[in-house]
């Protein structure tokens, strides 16, 4: 091949020209794409944080939820999914293809972690999607503090058709207290006398998330015609315990749950007592001071799992008067005689005596003296 010497004022005038050829081919390419944009703008449109939204029908996407819940998709993407899909059809973008499958880690509170309720997880998602950050707080509140005490299923999850039947009948309700999975479904579990693995659980919980999408739905529809008013007040039984722990004091505390849910006996002094009252007691000890036995009175409405047990001014579990046993509704009496699990006799003190039910919890103080 023959090689070709040019000078350098050959290569500047060549190379002018290119530049020149390539900034026409470039405007032309963007007189083209502008062609193009305006043909079919769809094509290009991007769109700005907060999405878009429409009013839907609450009852639809409970079924969505429920069918996406079965189809593989678990709670949290059966609830994001769910309402993702209906803009679809409504709206058409930026929804369509939207990969709800982002939400699938919400299962099991979290990959089975048991931590936030996939449900609420993938609610929040959206009502972050289409609402700004200040307004959206008070929305998420509100179904967080529904789902807290509202009666699950709820009597509409039980008697709506379904397009996938896994199960047909009215299954039990429980109120969980918490936002958490672990609590909603163990306590669900021991009312109605069932093993997570049941499909009547898998079951509760897909009615479950039809019960917070349509609630989901109703939130948002209620925001957007301007007709929203909160209804969510922190449990008034908070404020002994921020009273100390809130921003007026140590400050060491942030939380909208109902504290006794995880702290019952939190200084181990007095009573603590959740849940819902109606047809339970946990009466105080007879005698009481006592010296060699006391017995202990208690009633519960309906057949549950119940724990009754003994703990030191430590929160030391002492005695296992029962042990997470099944019993049926009614009054019973136990006796607490001043021996620990082993059977060694206890030295005199204040004890505590802590009632546990699937829906309620209670600590009464005892005192022995030898």
């Amino acid at each position: 091949m023959e090689k070709k010497t040019i000078t350098r004022k050959t290569f500047l005038v060549n190379s002018t020209k290119f530049v020149i050829g390539a900034a026409a081919g470039i405007t032309g390419m963007n007189l083209l794409t502008e062609n193009e944009l305006h043909a079919e703008p769809g094509l290009q449109k991007t769109f700005s944080w907060p999405y878009p939204y429409t009013a839907l029908d609450p009852e639809v996407a409970r079924i969505k939820a429920h069918t996406l819940y079965w189809s593989g998709k678990d709670c949290g993407t059966g609830v994001f999914g769910g309402i993702v899909q209906l803009l679809d059809t409504a709206l058409g973008a930026p929804w369509t293809g939207f990969p709800i499958e982002i939400m699938l880690f919400g299962r099991g509170g979290g990959v089975s972690w048991g931590s936030l309720c996939g449900a609420l997880n993938g609610a929040a998602a959206l009502i972050s999607l289409v609402v700004e950050k200040d307004p959206s707080v008070a929305l998420i509140n509100e179904l967080w503090g529904w789902y807290t005490s509202e009666s699950l299923p709820t009597d509409t999850a039980n008697n709506t058709t379904y397009e996938i039947q896994n199960y047909v009948g009215v299954l039990p309700q429980s109120i969980s207290g918490s936002p958490l999975c672990h609590p909603s479904v163990s306590q669900w579990c021991m009312i109605a006398d069932k093993k997570v693995s049941d499909v009547e659980r898998k079951e509760r919980c897909g009615r479950l998330a039809g019960d917070v999408t349509a609630k989901t739905v109703e939130i948002l529809n209620a925001y957007f015609a301007t007709t929203f008013v909160g209804t969510f007040h922190d449990p008034a039984s908070n404020a002994g315990c921020m009273s100390c722990h809130g921003s007026a004091d140590k400050n060491n505390v942030m939380t909208h749950m109902e504290c006794v849910t995880c702290h019952p006996d939190a200084h181990h002094i007095g009573i603590a007592e959740i849940g819902l009252a109606a047809g339970y007691t946990l009466e105080n000890p007879y005698p009481n001071p006592f010296s060699q036995s006391t017995n202990i009175r208690f009633s519960i409405p309906s057949k549950e799992k119940v724990r009754l047990e003994i703990y030191d001014l430590k929160g030391t579990l002492v005695k296992s008067l029962i042990d997470s046993d099944v019993m049926n509704a009614g009054t019973y009496k136990a006796d607490w005689n001043g021996t620990n699990n082993s059977g060694a006799n206890v030295a005199s003190g204040v004890y505590f005596a802590k009632l546990t039910t699937g829906f309620f919890m209670k600590t009464v103080k005892l005192n022995l003296s030898k």
